[in-house]
């Protein structure tokens, strides 16, 4: 059915929305244009209860207390050309296999 008015569809089509409709359209817009870095939300705020790889694993997979030692080798000289080698440290666990705990069991240091 064809309308008998005088209206175009582009008159029928800018008329359509009444105001109350077009703000609520341009709040809807402004939400979405938000900035990326909202000032309001602080990233400390998210860390308590936001998932990533190492809180999944130390979750699910707590360790048994297994202290690292640490060596340290002093600067000396290595090979038969007698190569400088600057001192460095190494760290290593104190148990050769890692322990994983029960559930339920207790896994903090004692």
């Amino acid at each position: 059915m064809l309308s008998h008015g005088e209206q175009t569809m582009m008159d029928i089509w800018n008329s359509a929305g009444s105001v109350g409709t077009q703000q609520q359209l341009f709040d809807a817009r402004s939400a979405l244009r938000r900035p990326l870095v909202d000032p309001s939300s602080n990233a400390s705020e998210q860390a308590s209860y936001t998932r990533t790889a190492q809180t999944e694993i130390y979750n699910l997979f707590p360790r048994l207390p297994n202290p690292d030692l640490v060596l340290y080798v002093y600067p000396h000289l290595s090979g038969s050309e007698q190569a400088p080698v600057p001192g460095y440290s190494t760290v290593f666990p104190l148990y050769r296999t890692v322990q994983y705990a029960q559930p339920g069991e207790r896994v903090d240091d004692l």
